[in-house]
């Protein structure tokens, strides 16, 4: 284990996979430490769940800045500042220009909701409940400034049962994204992750 391997965790929302990453951190699964929250909805629950960790927060509002570069170039120094090893994208809800994809390429991931290249964007759960495909899942991926584009690390497929609702199918996949998640981390921490183009190799703890 990479000792005092350092992330940041992106998240807009309930803040529920930053809470999943930082209960492994302190259970010492992650292998990593969750230094800073970046955060574009400063009443978001997730800033709630930051501050009663005590871990620190950079939050801001998009609107107060003309455009994405300006506050992004903020964010890369906060980052900078903390010496970040990987960025960590949690329901962080923007999509990313260069300014900071270019400087963590490799070193910034992110987790949706199917087995990509399908389903991309928004409501990913929805679109394959609406589609009636019979197998979707989780991708953990790199960041590359697409739209849930870049290469992938990680997939775990998800059955969708006769029974399925939205609701349990949906409950399902989180439950997925809660175990799959951190084991990337700490596959970053333990430098397993190697990268060449968009193969993505997962090394073993002899190998790496």
């Amino acid at each position: 284990m990479a000792a005092g391997f350092r992330i940041a965790v992106f998240a807009s929302g309930q803040g529920s996979n930053f809470q999943n990453l930082l209960d492994a951190s302190r259970a010492g699964t992650l292998g990593a430490d969750i230094v800073l929250l970046v955060c574009d909805k400063p009443q978001a629950l997730v800033v709630e769940r930051a501050r009663k960790a005590g871990v620190d927060c950079f939050l801001f509002q998009p609107k107060d800045y003309a455009r994405r570069e300006d506050y992004e170039a903020e964010i890369a120094a906060e980052l900078d500042k903390r010496q970040i090893d990987l960025v960590v994208l949690a329901g962080y809800m923007r999509l990313l220009t260069p300014v900071l994809v270019e400087p963590y390429a490799g070193k910034m991931i992110n987790i949706h909701p199917s087995l990509l290249p399908a389903f991309p964007g928004k409501n990913a759960i929805g679109q394959a409940w609406d589609y009636g495909v019979k197998l979707t899942g989780i991708t953990v991926h790199l960041v590359d400034g697409g739209m849930d584009s870049g290469a992938v690390i990680a997939q775990k497929p998800v059955e969708i049962l006769a029974s399925d609702t939205l609701e349990s199918l949906e409950a399902r996949i989180h439950a997925a994204e809660q175990q799959l998640y951190p084991q990337v981390v700490s596959w970053f921490a333990k430098n397993r992750i190697k990268v060449d183009g968009r193969k993505v190799t997962i090394l073993s703890d002899e190998e790496q």
